[in-house]
């Protein structure tokens, strides 16, 4: 019974506000834009689905600053040009039940996807399956400004924070990383230069929003492949982000870099990043959250109990029952039952999720069991027929990288 109550204790951020529970919904990239970077009908249901589910946090995965280094054509944009009335919508719906509703900021950087960019990361990187520039001293400096204004129309539109991404690949991951970063300037190098950017938009974040908004990281424990990130220099960061103006910090781990396993197709059975949420507990003194793994609810309860982090994020158990921490609370014990797939293709198991996600946005509960292959088919459907959508909208802002 202790353990149950911690899981559903209130905890005050650094900030000042205070989360009714230690359970987050982690982002995920729903894909859910309608093609020209704002929310859909689908989206703003799906998340006013988890906010009844009574999480403290839901945090909206991939939000873009500008069309040109864009995840997926369904990602939102949310920049000057943005209409900000759509984006009010989507905060309220999924800020109901006292769900604070943050949105992730995203740059894919090398990542970016190629039918709407041209990908620019911190080192120019030829090899199978990675293509992309690399970006100069001035595009660089840029960035903080950049993430500072997204997390500005954030606020101004009623989120309730931002949680910056530095994990998986994506930009700031990597800078951190010497798969991606070969640079010999400033930004590269030791774990001192690697991290120059993800502090300063930290710094650029706080800036512009104030004392009182909540700014969260999600930073890989490591890259999960040779010659990456690893876990001594990723707790460097969390000692460096310890020191900066930061609410929390999500850890989690892997990467989109070729021949890595996908970043949320996990590893074992258990939480995959708990032995290192108790090493940083050693350098940092602000909340922890881990991503990744958690199945149970007692795996849940423990990780908090025990003082490995203060929050659980939790992603997939939430697509399959998106009302999982209010049916926690109520003391029941259901468990998600996960779907198994064998032999499943490269992304095949995402696009499974995602398009789970679009049935959920739609009004429907379907069951778990579910053919991988026609999601897999509406997956790619859908993302060219979004592509063409923001393509039309964004025009050469989208294919030249703004």
């Amino acid at each position: 019974m202790q353990r149950q109550a911690a899981l559903f204790e209130p905890l005050r951020l650094p900030c000042g506000v205070i989360l009714k529970n230690r359970i987050a919904k982690s982002a995920m990239s729903d894909s859910l834009g309608d093609g020209t970077g704002h929310p859909s009908a689908e989206q703003i249901r799906l998340y006013r689905r988890w906010a009844d589910g009574g999480a403290a946090v839901s945090i909206i995965g991939e939000v873009q600053g500008s069309a040109g280094y864009a995840e997926k054509p369904g990602n939102l944009v949310l920049d000057e040009a943005a209409d900000l009335d759509r984006f009010r919508e989507l905060a309220r719906q999924g800020g109901e039940n006292d769900c604070r509703l943050w949105l992730q900021l995203g740059h894919a950087g090398a990542l970016a996807y190629g039918p709407t960019s041209h990908p620019m990361g911190p080192s120019a990187l030829d090899l199978p399956g990675l293509r992309c520039g690399e970006m100069t001293t001035a595009e660089i400096r840029r960035v903080p400004a950049a993430f500072a204004q997204t997390a500005r129309l954030a606020q101004r539109a009623g989120f309730g924070g931002v949680q910056v991404h530095a994990a998986h690949g994506f930009l700031l991951s990597q800078f951190l990383s010497p798969l991606f970063n070969k640079r010999r300037d400033d930004y590269g190098g030791p774990i001192a230069n690697r991290m120059r950017l993800l502090l300063a938009t930290i710094e650029a974040i706080r800036a512009a929003v104030g004392p009182a908004f909540p700014i969260a990281v999600k930073l890989n424990s490591t890259d999960q492949l040779e010659g990456g990130l690893n876990a001594n220099d990723a707790l460097d960061v969390v000692a460096a982000l310890d020191r900066s103006p930061l609410d929390l910090i999500d850890i989690s781990g892997g990467t989109y870099f070729p021949g890595a396993k996908s970043a949320s197709d996990g590893r074992g059975r258990g939480p995959y990043f708990i032995e290192f949420a108790r090493r940083a507990r050693a350098v940092a003194t602000m909340p922890l959250m881990a991503t990744g793994g958690f199945k149970t609810r007692a795996q849940a309860e423990e990780a908090v109990a025990d003082g490995d982090v203060d929050v659980v994020g939790l992603a997939r158990a939430l697509v399959l029952e998106p009302l999982l921490p209010g049916l926690w609370e109520a003391g029941g014990s259901p468990e998600p039952a996960f779907p198994r797939f064998a032999d499943a293709p490269e992304g095949g198991i995402t696009a499974w999720y995602t398009m789970r996600l679009t049935e959920i946005g739609a009004g429907t509960e379907p069951s778990v069991a579910g053919d991988i292959g026609p999601a897999i088919r509406d997956y790619e459907a859908r993302d060219a027929a979004r592509t063409k959508v923001w393509l039309r909208h964004f025009g050469d802002a989208g294919a030249q990288g703004s």
